[in-house]
């Protein structure tokens, strides 16, 4: 079983890439961030054509995010229970796996712009109310996968240049105690269970070549529970739709299980 995160930054400029990337790596469930439509104008007939059902939480021109399953989801939730958040930032559904269900929850964390601003502030109260109900979906869903755009660098080897930016945005002790708290729940990096190439990165910068130059981030993230640990074999990020025309500034991730 696969399961990949992916920030398309607008499913209605990148459709045809999704598309395109779902033929040439047909994966059992793909989570996207950043919709920014509607859910009326979410493109499901399209989808299902593809062979995946889709369950969606959009928002116009901001946010959104979506998960899409070849095999039917129930028990969706959108948003984070109990939160006054109006943001469309969190989706939730129980998939099928030849082993069991397997609860995904699907989140585009808030970015925060800048320490010390308000949207940081916010960004801290979204992380507080996310770990607290991930604390409590833990227990009714032992077997868990945690992923999508969380805009926190983990550690100085996810940046390309750490000492420069350090305590600016992703790279703040906050942010990366927050990180490490949902570590704490009993998830795991599905990244770093394995040996990766040195400056792995999912995000690039438009701006200053920043691609060509590896100029990146690794802010895309899979998290599995403790029961799903063993099982991971592999997680890889697919640079390959950076290098297409017109393209999100986020890779794939991919997690095999």
């Amino acid at each position: 079983m696969k399961i990949a995160t992916w920030n398309v930054n607008s499913l209605t400029a990148r459709l045809a890439h999704v598309q395109n990337w779902l033929a040439a790596n047909p994966v059992d469930v793909l989570c996207l961030q950043e919709l920014k439509l509607t859910d009326d104008k979410f493109p499901a007939a399209e989808l299902k054509a593809a062979g995946y059902e889709a369950v969606a939480f959009g928002q116009k021109t901001y946010n959104g995010v979506a998960i899409l399953s070849r095999t039917p989801v129930r028990d969706v939730v959108r948003n984070v229970p109990g939160s006054a958040d109006e943001q469309a930032r969190v989706i939730a559904a129980t998939v099928d796996s030849p082993h069991g269900d397997i609860r995904v929850v699907n989140g585009y964390f808030v970015n925060g712009q800048a320490p010390g601003s308000e949207k940081f502030t916010y960004k801290m109260g979204w992380l507080t109310a996310l770990h607290d109900w991930l604390r409590e979906e833990m227990k009714a869903h032992p077997r868990l996968v945690l992923l999508g755009d969380f805009n926190i660098v983990p550690e100085d080897r996810d940046s390309f240049d750490p000492v420069g930016l350090k305590d600016t945005i992703h790279h703040t002790v906050e942010e990366r105690h927050h990180f490490g708290a949902l570590v704490g729940l009993g998830l795991h990096d599905a990244f770093r269970l394995f040996e990766q190439p040195e400056k792995s990165y999912s995000w690039w910068d438009y701006r200053m070549l920043g691609y060509q130059k590896n100029r990146g981030l690794r802010i895309d993230h899979i998290l599995v529970s403790q029961p799903l640990k063993d099982a991971v074999k592999s997680c890889v990020i697919d640079r390959v739709p950076r290098k297409w025309e017109k393209p999100s500034d986020h890779a794939p991730v991919i997690a095999e299980l």
